[in-house]
């Protein structure tokens, strides 16, 4: 939907208002023309600003689940200080600052806004249409990575704590059992008992990090609609959506990059006979991945390279289920029991990345 307005008219979304003249006072911009929705995200609302002679994307945060801005906004400026000392010539993309100099601006009904700039000659995809889009942003994620090699982690902090930390997912599930519905619990009682078959990755999990596996700053939203790619489709020119970079471990996103690109289907898809695995895109995943951070894996980080899928695609499915067992709270839902697919979905992808729950 176009939102076409005079400079002084207002723009209504649920409860927001923004107004042409809030970008003016507060960035300088000339008159707005349009805001046009983009992008698929389902956390923040992103809009294509439009002005008589530029565009930019304007992006409102949703604080619910980044609950201290201020923790996103420290970790990027020391970021973009670390890489712009070592590569100033790396495309870093961080929010424009305001006329205060603030990389967040609140508007008077306390929402906050981020502008960024509109990079001309770049698009999103939502699907991995061929190998060498996975290699090519498997890459760029393990290249920003790399570029992040050396900082000081400790002045990283968690912009959602505990966000991809398996133990605590593990705890949620468990405490969701407890007080579920009896029709939730009855609808989900195969993948419940799926679920807890997968458990032993939990054990893999603990005894990984108790070894001292290397903290490092990942971006630990590794989707592919979280990198900029060029009108090709061949090539990257950014990844994007840094919100969540922070310290983690490197299967967070080696691993998450297993779940979404190598299956040919979505974790929305119902169709079970649909879910398999894709060697090919597999191969590209790691190839481009490991093009960037094969020499500074630790031993012990390459051994735990077929873990990352494993692990990514449980913790999604403990998520979803959880969720479904919580009254759907967490994800946005659009028919009864989608909580329960996604799980199951991702459930049966697990058994396609041929993990034995009693022989890992």
């Amino acid at each position: 939907m176009t939102w076409f307005i005079k400079a002084s008219t207002h723009l209504h979304f649920g409860n927001d208002l923004v107004n042409s003249s809030f970008w003016h006072t507060y960035y300088n911009l000339s008159p707005m023309v349009s805001l046009v929705p983009i992008g698929s995200g389902h956390i923040h609302r992103t809009y294509k600003l439009q002005t008589a002679s530029e565009a930019f994307v304007a992006q409102q945060l949703n604080t619910s689940v980044f609950k201290s801005p201020d923790l996103i906004v420290r970790n990027l400026k020391e970021a973009k200080r670390f890489i712009h000392k070592h590569d100033p010539e790396y495309l870093f993309v961080t929010p424009i600052p305001n006329v205060r100099g603030e990389w967040i601006t609140l508007d008077e009904d306390g929402n906050h806004w981020r502008l960024f700039p509109f990079l001309k000659g770049t698009r999103t995809i939502d699907i991995v249409e061929n190998p060498t889009q996975a290699y090519q942003a498997a890459k760029a994620f393990g290249q920003l990575t790399r570029q992040l090699h050396g900082c000081d982690v400790s002045l990283f902090q968690e912009t959602i704590p505990r966000f991809h930390h398996l133990t605590y997912r593990f705890q949620q599930f468990n405490d969701a059992l407890q007080i579920a519905s009896t029709d939730r619990l009855k609808q989900s009682e195969f993948a419940i008992r799926q679920a807890k078959e997968f458990s032993i990755l939990i054990s893999v999990y603990e005894k990984s990090i108790a070894s001292g596996l290397p903290l490092r700053i990942t971006h630990n939203d590794t989707k592919i609609n979280n990198v900029l790619f060029d009108s090709s489709l061949t090539q990257v020119s950014a990844p994007i959506d840094l919100d969540t970079l922070m310290p983690g471990y490197f299967f967070y996103d080696l691993g998450d990059m297993v779940r979404t690109y190598t299956s040919p289907v979505s974790e929305e898809e119902k169709d079970l006979t649909k879910i398999g695995f894709r060697q090919e895109f597999h191969r590209a995943v790691m190839d481009g991945y490991l093009s960037e951070m094969e020499r500074l894996l630790t031993p012990a980080e390459k051994t735990l390279i077929p873990f990352a899928g494993k692990m990514m695609t449980y913790i999604m499915a403990l998520r979803f289920l959880t969720d479904f067992l919580q009254g759907d709270t967490y994800y946005h839902t659009t028919y009864p029991g989608q909580n329960l697919i996604r799980a199951t979905n991702q459930l049966h992808f697990l058994h396609c990345l041929n993990t034995d729950p009693s022989g890992l």
